[in-house]
């Protein structure tokens, strides 16, 4: 019977660990879905919406927690960017940075 208690100590120590780092692969994949709309397949917009992908991590991060702040202006992503927490926005920069840039992007730089 401790043995049971220990190991579902264990098991709950070990969740909590992996809570704090953010959000688990899948979840993030879910949440840049939301962005696809808007930033096209994988944030490789080709219209007048910037493209997202490959971007530096830091501005994506500066940029959604600022949204989300308030402190930058926007027509939609103040309000779209408030239903994430500061770790999935956190989470979703870091995804997108990581993705290859589109042509609409590259070609913008």
């Amino acid at each position: 019977m401790q043995l049971l208690f220990a190991l579902a100590g264990l098991c709950l120590a070990t969740s909590l660990h992996a809570a704090e780092d953010g959000p688990a692969p899948a979840a993030v994949r879910y949440f840049a879905a939301n962005c696809f709309n808007c930033h096209g397949s994988e944030g490789r917009a080709a219209g007048a919406i910037p493209a997202i992908a490959g971007r530096d991590r830091e501005f994506l991060r500066e940029s959604l927690l600022a949204f989300k702040a308030g402190s930058k202006p926007a027509s939609i992503m103040q309000q779209l960017a408030k239903g994430y927490s500061d770790r999935e926005l956190v989470a979703l920069a870091d995804y997108f940075s990581r993705q290859p840039q589109g042509a609409s992007h590259a070609a913008a730089e």
